[in-house]
């Protein structure tokens, strides 16, 4: 007879989610503010069509709001951000999964790395968790606009198939075509970092290890995110289409390709602004809040401090 596996902890007490923030916290997002933010009238400023198994880098001027969309129907995305003018600062993943969840919806933010650690977008539009809802889930536990993974690259596809890495290998990977777009604005492949996967399904199953799913996006479905800073941002339009036939080691394309389709990028300027943004201000970043040096005033560390 199999036995249960043993448990890690005994304690009977359900756990908290571990981030708990302060009402003053910038941490939440002010509803309101960004229901009239995504509600507002608006001018679109610029649109791009990006084609199948390709990427592409471009500036969000902050204030704006920035739609990414499925025009012929499900694709998977991998989006990086970075302050237009420090790219030093850029997108952490795992602090956004940690301060909201594994995957991210409508008043969720997207934060930066250390020492900014302030919101680079908040999401104000969402058509799939409209569609389905917050807590969607498909029938093994996987949700939607991914944080739990990043993006697909060839170094792990010489990994997983045993194959010399450059080798008979594939070039468009949303990593290498993320490295491809940020040339041109002067970064290069260690710039490029963990990704938010839009529209894609992922979970963990029952022993923790990763899955992905078929996209449920539907052609015209799309996610919103207002610009709280200047951007650059780059997304790739994944090589495996919707992920419905996922396959490492596909090397030229094979069957993936029947299920590769563009995304859309536009960005608006959103119309009287004076009343719509009242109450908006750019966020502060965290080190002009944390005021110490992290101990190096203080050699022999804690314990002299203490003392």
């Amino acid at each position: 007879m199999a036995q249960e596996p043993p448990l890690l902890s005994s304690t009977e007490i359900r756990p908290q989610p571990t981030y708990q923030a302060h009402p003053s916290s910038p941490l939440p997002a002010n509803i309101p503010l960004y229901n009239r933010l995504a509600s507002a009238p608006r001018r679109l400023l610029t649109s791009h069509l990006l084609a199948p198994r390709s990427g592409l880098a471009f500036a969000v001027p902050r204030t704006t709001i920035l739609r990414i969309s499925t025009p012929e129907g499900p694709q998977v995305g991998d989006l990086n951000l970075w302050s237009l003018d420090n790219p030093r600062e850029r997108f952490w993943a795992s602090r956004t999964r940690q301060l909201h969840a594994s995957h991210i919806g409508k008043w969720n933010r997207l934060w930066s790395c250390l020492p900014y650690l302030r919101p680079m977008v908040t999401v104000v539009g969402d058509s799939i968790g409209d569609r389905l809802g917050r807590d969607g889930r498909s029938r093994w536990g996987g949700r939607c606009h991914d944080l739990l993974g990043t993006r697909c690259d060839p170094y792990v596809n010489a990994l997983l198939t045993g194959a010399e890495a450059g080798v008979g290998g594939y070039d468009f990977q949303c990593h290498s075509n993320l490295v491809r777009a940020v040339r041109e604005w002067g970064l290069e492949e260690r710039d490029v970092h963990d990704v938010l996967n839009v529209f894609q399904v992922t979970g963990l199953d029952e022993q923790g290890r990763y899955f992905m799913e078929a996209s449920p996006a539907r052609k015209g479905d799309f996610i919103e995110f207002f610009a709280e800073m200047d951007l650059l941002c780059a997304l790739s339009t994944c090589p495996g289409g919707d992920l419905s036939k996922w396959a490492w080691g596909e090397g030229e394309g094979g069957d993936m390709r029947d299920v590769c389709r563009p995304l859309k990028i536009e960005i608006f300027e959103v119309t009287g602004r004076e009343n719509v943004l009242e109450g908006w201000e750019e966020p502060v970043p965290m080190w002009k809040k944390y005021r110490g040096m992290h101990g190096m005033k203080i050699p022999g560390g804690e314990t002299e401090a203490m003392t």
